[in-house]
């Protein structure tokens, strides 16, 4: 008696090939959709890492705006005529002069010399030697610009952050007490209690929308 040939038939075969096709293509789907939320998710923490990392340096340039030493402006010996505004600008661009804290950035604008009760004068550049008693307050002047979906600092528009698609700047002007309004070139500079930024930043593969941040610095030398 003979025995049946053992084995998959032709239906069986097509069966598990249609089976295994499926798996296959759902592992695939898998892997792809988890590969694009990853790449989502790191496209979207490098755009946070860059605000913040912008964002909290201009905080700290901001909060030191006409910070000049001890001393009132108007008791500074040869004060530059640009103290008067040490901050400034409109909707895509603003300048300020601030306490230069760090001092990492070089060589200062002017360096202010007082000893904080009766005498206080501005210098050029740097001031290394000090009469006992004295301090030296390092001063910078720092401009921002947005051109061309980038953020320029410097007069030389040294690029400092790409993939910008937004940038705007405002000010917060003091009324009585506290600040009445926002505006883009207030015409009395010493009304200027806050700055206000708005950054919007882009990824430049399309993986996430468009990030928008915003960030109200006070003043807190009020003497400007």
């Amino acid at each position: 008696m003979n025995r049946p040939n053992s084995g998959f038939g032709l239906i069986e075969l097509m069966v598990a090939l249609t089976l295994g096709s499926l798996v296959v293509l759902g592992l695939a789907q898998v892997f792809l959709s988890s590969r694009a939320t990853y790449l989502s998710q790191r496209s979207s923490a490098m755009l946070q890492e860059d605000a913040r990392y912008v964002l909290s340096k201009m905080a700290r340039e901001i909060r030191m705006v006409g910070m000049f030493g001890c001393l009132p402006i108007d008791r500074i010996i040869d004060a530059p005529e640009v103290f008067k505004t040490p901050v400034s600008g409109h909707g895509k661009s603003f300048r300020m002069i601030t306490a230069d804290m760090g001092r990492q950035a070089g060589r200062p604008d002017w360096t202010v010399v007082s000893d904080c009760t009766t005498f206080a004068k501005a210098y050029p550049g740097a001031r290394l030697s000090l009469a006992l008693g004295e301090m030296a307050f390092p001063l910078r002047e720092l401009f921002y610009r947005f051109e061309s979906g980038q953020l320029k600092t410097g007069p030389n528009k040294t690029v400092l952050l790409d993939n910008v698609a937004a940038f705007d700047v405002s000010f917060g002007v003091a009324g009585a007490q506290s600040v009445m309004r926002y505006e883009d070139r207030p015409a009395n500079v010493s009304s200027i209690r806050s700055v206000r930024i708005g950054l919007t930043l882009r990824d430049p593969g399309g993986r996430v929308k468009d990030q928008a941040y915003q960030l109200v610095v006070a003043l807190r030398n009020r003497r400007v």
